[in-house]
């Protein structure tokens, strides 16, 4: 068996993982090497032109470095397949559209998928494995912590604090704060598609609706 110096996969062959695939092929650090998806349960053994393989499978590649990007909006189950990754010696790797905007005075942790058209303007700090869907942005002074998903079109306006594992629903706007005041989304809330949130949501709750307001269960 011929070994590699470095072998890239997406993990994640569902809808999400299909759409990342074509922005790490773009990837000038792909260009030479193979690009697979890895998937706990493989749907098919190639999908879009890349073998699609188990993840004990992708461990069993003689590789001299192996690199995972993961495609999965669970914030909780992207943290988990993550430890799992590092624990056996893989690195997290980073995807770029490359037409995503970041300006300046941008920190952004490992891990990160940046799909088409995210802006990230200046003056902000992103945690771990942040994924910004097809046409979101963050705006000026916001933090956003380890694990944090947004869908499709979310308008994260300035001065705002998102803490770990939230999710923020396709085309939710969130309301600008202010200075030494920042509008805050707790740990692990939700906010719902189309959203408008325009005061603090706490840590787990689900809100909906404009403005947003906590989910009435039945």
């Amino acid at each position: 068996m011929i070994m590699v110096d470095r072998i890239f996969a997406i993990f994640g062959a569902s809808g999400f993982g299909r759409e990342v695939m074509p922005l790490a092929r773009a990837t000038p650090e792909t260009e030479s090497f193979e690009l697979v998806f890895v998937d706990d349960s493989p749907p098919v053994d190639e999908l879009n032109g890349h073998r699609v393989m188990s993840y004990g499978a992708f461990l069993g590649l003689e590789s001299g470095e192996k690199f995972v990007a993961v495609a999965i909006a669970d914030g909780d189950i992207r943290q988990k397949i993550s430890d799992r990754c590092v624990s056996d010696g893989l690195n997290i790797w980073s995807v770029s559209a490359m037409n995503a905007v970041v300006l300046d005075s941008v920190e952004i942790g490992e891990g990160s998928i940046l799909c088409p058209f995210v802006t990230l303007t200046s003056n902000i700090s992103v945690g771990q494995s942040f994924h910004a869907n097809i046409y979101s942005y963050v705006a000026h002074d916001c933090i956003i912590g380890d694990y944090v998903t947004f869908a499709p079109s979310v308008k994260c306006n300035g001065n705002i604090v998102i803490e770990d594992h939230a999710y923020i629903g396709t085309g939710a706007v969130l309301k600008q704060g202010k200075p030494g005041k920042p509008l805050t989304i707790g740990k692990g809330a939700i906010v719902g598609m189309g959203a408008v949130v325009t005061k603090d949501v706490p840590a787990g709750a689900v809100v909906v609706g404009n403005p947003a307001k906590p989910l009435q269960r039945a």
